[in-house]
């Protein structure tokens, strides 16, 4: 069993201040994985300290020079990269294929290195305004505090727009799935990142998550994870009025239009049952044009029939296991709860798929005829729970997709380009993806309304991260 108790603090692997052993748990086969320390005040305040201690020199070093240093990080990573993509099929359950081609994906961290090499650090106002200046200044020592369901993506898509900032930092990756994040912080050592600029404590939300939260010493606090947590961050960091940027919970829905198809049906499922469903931006209500509709509810389910299910260290494009007891109960309680409000289960269920009595696997479930104030419409479910419902009208379709308090993604299947432009415009999110297209590179990752405020990612991800000084008589050099 893999044993690392150690915080990353000031450039080395240090004993936490007070013993607090965590057990991390395989989900696959319910048996320890790994041990790792929770660390407490004094674990904190020494990272919190050195990250302080880090920020003037960091702040001042040319940005050429640290995107110089991000490539080395880089270079190290596409070296390690199988053993980050073990390390996430282990602690959170991913399929050794989704974890090898997506979860340990290094996209983030090349868009960041991109990013920053055509940003403006320092930019005239304009031709009116001569002498004035405008400098992108880092915000300081940043708080991050990360998921489990997309471990090293959520931290790299903080880290390095950090980095490239000029920012120092103390990062809280997620207790369930922290192995990933140790191993990012053993590279940004191996690049010869200075001691100080980035920190890692391991810990729980209560504990480190709060304490870094209101903690004087922190600019910043950058948060992917539950809504309820976000609020109690946002609670906590307001006496110190530090910057606060959530990117929170979502219950995408996924329009289709009868001329959409067969495929869009089948690639809707698929889309929402990727990573078990812990995905926040996961398609998870499926609203179908009338006409189809009856046709799309079988369709879907001889999709979620063949959906493979298996433990993470297999072969296959199987759906493995969720991460952790907690989330199965919670799970199989809100099937339980759409089956007693009256949706129509179309397949799956509460308990494990059959043969498997070890593992926190879920069968894949489809709910139909389902109204929007049902609970498994306007929750969050985070397992491979699809809602279905029909709807007659364009404006019917949009006021169905808006009546949740989460904007996160939207989805539009049709082929008509007017009508998916028209949609794109009503719907409130941060983000629509039509026709299964993917957002391109470099385009911002965040929400509206309870999917929080955060942008990640591009020009975006990095101004987050930096303030703006306006500068008077500055002279020309």
């Amino acid at each position: 069993m893999i044993e690392r108790r150690e915080f990353y603090i000031d450039g080395a692997w240090v004993n936490p201040t007070a013993a607090r052993d965590w057990t991390v748990i395989n989900p696959s086969t319910e048996e320890p994985a790994a041990i790792i320390s929770l660390g407490g005040t004094a674990d904190v305040d020494a990272a919190v300290a050195a990250a302080n201690a880090a920020l003037s020199g960091w702040a001042a070093t040319p940005p050429a020079e640290r995107i110089a240093l991000m490539e080395k990080v880089h270079e190290v990573y596409k070296r390690r990269h199988g053993e980050v993509a073990e390390a996430i099929s282990l602690e959170m359950g991913a399929p050794k294929k989704l974890a090898h081609d997506s979860q340990a994906d290094d996209c983030n961290i090349e868009d960041a290195i991109a990013t920053a090499k055509g940003f403006e650090f320092e930019r005239p106002l304009g031709d009116h305004a001569p002498g004035a200046q405008i400098l992108m200044e880092p915000i300081g020592t940043v708080a991050m505090i990360t998921p489990w369901n997309w471990p090293i993506s959520q931290v790299t898509l903080k880290v390095f727009p950090a980095l490239a900032a000029g920012c120092t930092m103390v990062l809280k990756p997620s207790e369930f799935a922290p192995l990933d994040s140790m191993l990012l912080a053993e590279m940004l050592d191996e690049a010869g990142l200075p001691k100080g600029v980035f920190n890692l404590v391991n810990g729980d939300g209560e504990g480190v998550g709060a304490e870094l939260s209101k903690h004087p010493g922190i600019d910043m606090v950058s948060f992917t994870g539950s809504t309820r947590a976000g609020i109690a961050i946002t609670k906590a960091a307001a006496e110190s009025l530090k910057r606060v940027r959530l990117e929170l919970g979502g219950k995408g829905a996924n329009i289709i239009f009868a001329d959409a198809g067969e495929r869009a049906v089948k690639t809707g499922v698929r889309k929402c049952f990727n990573n078990t469903g812990q995905s926040c931006n996961a398609p998870t209500r499926m609203l179908v044009e009338r006409p189809f509709y009856d046709q799309a509810v079988e369709i879907a389910r001889e999709a979620a029939e063949s959906t493979e299910i298996g433990p993470a260290h297999e072969e296959g494009r199987h759906i493995g296991p969720l991460v952790s007891e907690r989330q199965f109960n919670r799970v199989q309680e809100l099937i339980q709860i759409g089956i007693d409000e009256g949706a129509r289960l179309v397949t799956g269920g509460v308990g494990r798929p059959d043969g498997m009595n070890r593992g926190y696997f879920v069968r894949p479930t489809i709910f139909a005829d389902v109204s929007n104030d049902m609970a498994v419409a306007q929750q969050e479910i985070f397992g491979p729970v699809l809602t279905m419902m029909p709807f007659d009208t364009e404006e019917e379709a949009v006021t169905i997709a808006n009546d949740t308090p989460y904007g996160l993604t939207n989805y539009v299947q049709t082929e008509d380009g007017a009508r998916r432009n028209r949609l794109a415009r009503k719907l409130r999110s941060g983000m629509v993806e039509m026709n299964y297209r993917s957002r391109g590179a470099g385009a911002p990752f965040g929400g509206v309304k309870l999917s929080g405020d955060a942008r990640e990612g591009g020009v975006w991800g990095l101004e987050e991260y930096l303030e703006v000084k306006s500068v008077s008589g500055w002279a020309a050099e």
